[in-house]
């Protein structure tokens, strides 16, 4: 369904397309030559209709679009032929997989153009030029405009996929280090739990064998004492089980008190508060892994740096906060951090019920966790899991889409704004540059008038302007004197007027020999 909505959405904007260039079409030649009009309607039918399936066709007729223009107009250019050939050079060049037919249509035509000039053009090569000036700025630009956004897209595809690449990749790695901190529980409970079921067997063992019991009663500690030796065999290969699923670790040993004792012979500058004496074992142990792993990152990444540690206990909960101050000489070098420490710690919290912070704190870094002692495991879904990920500093793909997405739309637009910001500096130069040597070149009525064919150039000299017309009427001239070099100058006339006119004064061994005014079409 989605597929036929993008089709017909499609065939609605090339009909839009197609209308539009139709409309210019009838608006330009509407009045003038019917073989134009029809020629033109022809070309945007047949460019449009095959824009989408032979991208290559519709450049094409586009391209050929282009030979009306040296056909004789009078003044007119047929302005409908670049309204054409831009649209369909930029449709062509995202559609386009080769660049090679598109550079042998434009040369082909480019070619032709130059017997089709000499043919019918009123100017020659003069026409020519025009053409090939509108086949450079009329098809050229938009082409590479369109190049430009199918590179882009493309590279932001293959971007794309590979940020979802690196993400289901940091997931696995995310959810190693969640089966290796489960490995790491496991290990905690062999070690509890076996300890505790060895001692219910030794003390089983030795009521089976104490005096003054009847038979019934030593039967039953014999079987206290299987049970808890089988009890304790079949932890041994669960947890023999989980830990050939997960890496190696070193299970959690020793009490908090040696810790922060070890990590301060180590260095590190602590100030504690420890009070576990009313939690359960399973969240001590946990309160446990989360001052070490608060200690082993302020360790690697902040060394030099205050630690304070806070481990308080009620009837209800524990918290626990690892603060760190900012390294007197800022980081290790290199010391990149993974967060994987951090997200095998959530699993730990997670597991008791809790809930676990870690992120900058004061030019620091913090690490705080709330365990209650008497709640469930908390139900993950994997946004919440990817989500919690976050909370801890994970990165993911999702934020280097966006990303991506937003350097996509910046460097489309720098590529539409950058070249029309340059071409507007541009045209506003050449219009400078224009107006000065215009006005510059403007030879007064009056001076004109007082000149005599005879005169010297060096008596007229001081009356001339500084500059010639470089602008001047290209028909209506009168044919010059043999051997004359003539020269031109403004009639102070407007440059918005299309039938400027022009002075010229021919000169012969260094006198005037004639003197003209003619203006654009005059005969």
């Amino acid at each position: 369904m989605r597929e036929v909505t993008k089709r017909r959405w499609r065939v609605v904007l090339d009909v839009l397309l197609g209308l539009f260039l139709a409309f210019i079409v009838v608006a330009d030649a509407l009045g003038e030559r019917t073989w134009e009009l029809v020629a033109g309607l022809v070309v945007v039918a047949g460019s449009v209709a095959t824009a989408r399936r032979y991208p290559a066709v519709s450049l094409g007729i586009a391209l050929v679009g282009t030979l009306a223009v040296p056909f004789p107009y009078g003044d007119r250019v047929p302005v409908w032929t670049v309204f054409v050939l831009v649209a369909m050079s930029y449709q062509a060049a995202l559609r386009m997989a080769r660049v090679r037919p598109a550079v042998l249509t434009g040369a082909a035509v480019s070619l032709l153009g130059i017997p089709v000039s000499l043919l019918v053009a009123p100017d020659g090569l003069g026409d020519w030029g025009s053409m090939m000036a509108i086949l450079v700025f009329g098809g050229l630009s938009p082409w590479l405009l369109g190049r430009y956004v199918r590179t882009r897209g493309e590279l932001a595809r293959t971007g794309w996929r590979r940020a979802e690449e690196m993400e289901s990749r940091q997931r696995l790695v995310a959810d190693q280090a969640r089966l290796r901190e489960r490995a790491r529980i496991a290990s905690d409970m062999h070690d509890s739990l076996g300890h505790e079921l060895s001692l219910i067997a030794v003390r089983a063992a030795a009521l089976e064998v104490a005096a003054g019991l009847d038979d019934p009663q030593r039967d039953a500690a014999a079987q206290l004492r299987a049970g808890a030796a089988a009890a304790t065999e079949r932890l041994r290969e669960i947890i023999g089980v989980l830990r050939e699923d997960a890496a190696p670790v070193e299970p959690v040993q020793g009490d908090l008190g040696e810790l922060i004792a070890r990590a301060r012979a180590s260095g590190l500058l602590i100030d504690s508060t420890v009070d576990t004496s009313l939690a359960p074992p399973m969240v001590a142990r946990a309160a446990y892994r989360v001052v070490q792993e608060g200690l082993t990152n302020v360790a690697k990444h902040a060394p030099g740096a205050a630690v304070v540690v806070r481990v308080t206990s009620t009837g209800a909960e524990t918290e626990v906060s690892v603060v760190n101050a900012a390294p007197p000489a800022g980081p290790l070098p290199g010391a990149a951090s993974g967060r994987l420490g951090l997200i095998g710690l959530r699993e730990r919290v997670r597991l008791v019920g809790g809930t676990l912070r870690a992120g900058p704190r004061e030019g620091g870094f913090a690490v705080t966790a709330t365990l209650p002692h008497d709640a469930a495991p908390v139900e993950e879904t994997p946004e919440g899991r990817e989500a919690a990920d976050d909370a801890v500093g994970q990165p993911t793909a999702a934020r280097a889409l966006e990303v991506a997405r937003r350097d996509v739309r910046r460097s489309l637009v720098y590529a539409v704004t950058i070249p029309l910001a340059l071409f507007g500096v541009l045209l506003a130069v050449s219009g400078i540059a224009f107006l000065y040597q215009w006005n510059s070149s403007e030879l007064p009525g009056p001076a004109y008038d007082r000149m005599r064919v005879g005169q010297a150039r060096a008596d007229l000299a001081p009356q001339l302007p500084e500059h010639q017309r470089a602008a001047r009427p290209t028909r209506g001239e009168p044919v010059p004197p043999p051997g004359a070099v003539c020269e031109y100058y403004g009639s102070g006339r407007s440059w918005l007027e299309n039938d400027y006119a022009a002075y010229r004064l021919c000169f012969a061994d260094g006198k005037l020999v004639s003197k003209d005014w003619f203006a654009e079409g005059a005969k």
